[in-house]
């Protein structure tokens, strides 16, 4: 509805235009709003008053000529001038009552928009080490990523969803470390383990892993690997034992122990991830940015363009010059890129693939490294307006009023696994979606899990449940059900609550819309509240299954369209809507 009065507009202003009356030289951004108060009509729209300074003449004036100029609408009664210039649009009765022939003509894909059509998006989400299993915190970023690539799909984008194995670097080494360590505490040896390296019970799995398919191959005393080292200094103790590692190793021993932490930690998180209803369409190696020649290729170009410096041994990215907050390291002074080095190419090689838009969505505490993200983005000749980067906080967990503490037997941290065990996926995807990213969350396991009104998954899934109910009760009757959805049909929904979901029912291309356009998908999760609620309300307050034929046959198209749009949105954020509860 709100296209169809968009192009009313316009073509009433090409009208004035044309005709000579008013002479806009540019035009302007103007919003057309669902008007707050019902006396004030079904639409309100400000274009006068944003005319009125360029066309220099007062805003009722401009208004009065935008209205006598609007083509004829069956779905609009009237137009009137309200205040200081704004025109308020009152739909008819048909208009509303044509929605539920709408929804059950186009099914699913009632709501869906072709806003995005021909513009290609990478998704980038989740992308958590493979240093361990998956927390609470990367469940969120999960199903916050999910819900916005199903949204930006509806929306009529083309998106790949990627996910970014960080399978090169320091902590990776620590990884491969750590489970040798434990290696040797499983052939015997007495190995003071460091505080600093990986813990969890994960780690001894993966040494058992090695200590059978290996056993004695990879067996080094434990004098070996501590000879010398010095353990003031933690960090840099850790680094000692890494290199002492690598070398008593070589290079086959230590890949193969290395492959084998990388690989079955990313298969835990696949796993974990599908459970979810979490999948991607590529994943891509860290690594493979060194293999290829990626990360060598985007230093050379930014020294090419002038904006790498050497100091100290060292090369410097000069960030400041694009709004960071000092220069950063690209190549250490021993030959090693950075993580920002793999960064930067990583971002470069995403617009080679010709992406129109990129958005990565990190943890909240990644907020520091946007800007410099960014900075190379410009310093490489690309446009940095084309990445957004959302920022996701973390969640915290609680058990009715008691915080939950974070830490369990299986890591420092409670799982996304031990979650979804304990709530459901349902559940967990919905209060995960129900908030804007942004905001921190409080996740109740104890209403999450309840059977009451105040859980919102349960109550909106338990409105498309009762739904479901009706139908059976009408087979079981013999009554069909039999709808027929024609405007002629549904003119006996009178009431004011088959009004108000009319009303609601119509708000749902825009809410779409409007959650593709801001990436926010909790946008839907609160309609699918509000719509919820209107039915629970609805159902409450009348009977469905009515002697008279013809309110009851309306209802049932009613309430069928109300069916058909929970289930879209519960779609569209990854939850599901079963038929009975």
């Amino acid at each position: 509805m709100k296209h169809h009065l968009h192009d009313l507009l316009d073509h009433a202003l090409k009208t004035i235009e044309n005709s000579g009356q008013l002479a806009v030289t540019e035009r302007p951004s103007y919003q057309l709003d669902r008007s707050r108060q019902k006396g004030h009509g079904d639409f309100a729209c400000n274009i006068a008053m944003m005319l009125a300074a360029t066309a220099k003449r007062p805003p009722r004036e401009i208004a009065q000529l935008i209205v006598d100029a609007l083509p004829v609408s069956g779905s609009v009664d009237k137009v009137e001038i309200a205040g200081p210039g704004f025109i308020n649009f009152y739909l008819t009765p048909q208009a509303y009552l044509s929605i539920v022939s709408t929804i059950l003509r186009q099914g699913d894909n009632y709501g869906c928009n072709n806003i995005g059509a021909g513009k290609k998006v990478l998704l980038e989400y989740v992308s958590a080490n493979p240093t361990g299993p998956l927390h609470v915190g990367h469940g969120r970023g999960a199903a916050y990523g999910d819900a916005l690539a199903r949204v930006l799909k509806a929306a009529g984008y083309e998106v790949d969803r990627e996910y970014y194995v960080n399978d090169a670097g320091r902590q990776m080494d620590i990884i491969a470390t750590s489970v040798w360590l434990r290696y040797l505490d499983l052939c015997g040896e007495s190995v003071k383990y460091p505080a600093n390296a990986y813990q969890g019970d994960y780690i001894w799995d993966i040494a058992a892993t090695v200590h059978r398919e290996k056993r004695g191959r990879l067996f080094h005393g434990v004098e070996e690997v501590f000879m010398g080292l010095s353990s003031n200094d933690p960090e840099t103790y850790l680094d000692g034992i890494i290199a002492r590692s690598k070398q008593l190793l070589g290079d086959s021993g230590y890949g193969m122990i290395f492959d084998l932490a990388t690989d079955t930690l990313l298969e835990n998180i696949r796993q974990d991830l599908k459970g979810f209803g979490v999948e991607y369409d590529r994943w891509f190696s860290e690594r493979s940015l060194t293999t290829n020649g990626a990360v060598d290729k985007a230093i050379a170009l930014l020294k090419e363009k002038g904006h790498l410096y050497e100091k100290d041994g060292a090369w410097w990215f000069n960030t400041t010059a694009f709004g960071d907050e000092k220069d950063r390291v690209v190549v250490r002074d021993n030959g090693n890129t950075t993580y920002f080095a793999s960064d930067i190419a990583y971002h470069l090689e995403k617009f080679e693939r010709g992406y129109d838009q990129l958005i990565d969505i990190w943890g909240a505490d990644h907020h520091g490294y946007v800007a410099r993200v960014k900075a190379a983005i410009q310093a490489m000749g690309q446009n940095d307006d084309a990445l957004d980067v959302l920022l996701v906080q973390f969640a915290v967990l609680y058990r009715g009023k008691e915080k939950v503490p974070m830490s369990t037997r299986s890591g420092e941290f409670v799982t996304l696994r031990e979650l979804r065990k304990e709530v459901g996926n349902d559940a967990a995807r919905f209060f995960y979606v129900s908030r804007k990213c942004e905001q921190h969350m409080d996740f109740d396991l104890e209403l999450a899990k309840s059977q009451s009104n105040d859980n919102p998954v349960y109550y909106v899934q338990y409105a498309h449940a009762r739904i479901m109910s009706v139908y059976r009760q009408m087979r079981d009757k013999k009554l069909g059900p039999k709808i027929d959805a024609s405007v002629a049909a549904l003119k006996v929904l009178t009431e004011s609550h088959e009004q108000d979901l009319l009303t609601l029912l119509s708000r749902f291309p825009e809410v779409v819309e409007q959650a593709a356009i801001n990436h926010e998908p909790h946008q839907i999760a609160y309609y699918l509240r509000d719509l919820a609620n209107g039915f629970h309300t609805y159902y409450n307050a009348h009977q469905f299954i009515v002697k008279d034929k013809a309110i009851r046959n309306a209802r049932l198209a009613l309430i069928a369209s109300v069916k058909q749009v929970i289930s879209t949105g519960l779609n569209l954020i990854g939850v599901s809507a079963p038929d009975s509860m």
